[in-house]
């Protein structure tokens, strides 16, 4: 496996083999702030076809209650996984590890995460991997389903945060 920013050409196939619901987190819409510079967007690749990705939101969580307890706190946001089948093979924690690099090469000492209240076992890897519980927010948004209807979701959340240690190296998977 291996992982590197994204590029144009890789949108049209991160589209074909890695669904993503939402206009605010589909492929383009994360490109197009990567090519900005608001964000990078990573992509895991095993061989020729992309199995994860995860942005780094350089500004850290739009939701106005994160930013007021963390201004200074960049996001990994959207990491998701495909085909589902590759959960517990370390591709997320690859991910990650390579965003908090980044990370730390901008010179900046945290990091967080959202993650959903309901999901548990998420929430037990990021607490693996060093993170803690800070911010209970709404991660609101929407998505356009199949029939061309706009879906107005909000998901209760808490953004998670960990220190980066600029002296010691972050794990490499």
């Amino acid at each position: 496996m291996r992982i590197r920013e994204c590029r144009e050409e890789d949108v049209a196939l991160l589209d074909e083999h890695m669904p993503s619901p939402g206009a605010a987190c589909d492929h383009a819409s994360r490109f197009v702030r990567h090519l900005g510079g608001g964000s990078t967007l990573l992509v895991a690749w095993r061989g020729e076809l992309p199995v994860g990705s995860c942005e780094i939101r350089w500004e850290g969580c739009r939701a106005p209650e994160v930013r007021a307890v963390h201004p200074e706190c960049s996001e990994i946001s959207g990491l998701g996984l495909w085909p589902e089948a590759l959960r517990s093979q370390r591709v997320g924690t690859a991910l990650i590890h390579a965003a908090e690099r980044l990370v730390l090469g901008r010179g900046r000492v945290s990091v967080g995460l959202g993650v959903e209240k309901n999901n548990p076992r998420t929430q037990d890897l990021y607490k693996r991997l060093g993170y803690r519980p800070s911010t209970p927010y709404l991660d609101c948004g929407s998505y356009e389903d199949s029939a061309g209807l706009i879906h107005r979701v909000a998901d209760a959340c808490t953004f998670m945060v960990k220190d980066l240690d600029p002296a010691g190296p972050v794990q490499v998977p």
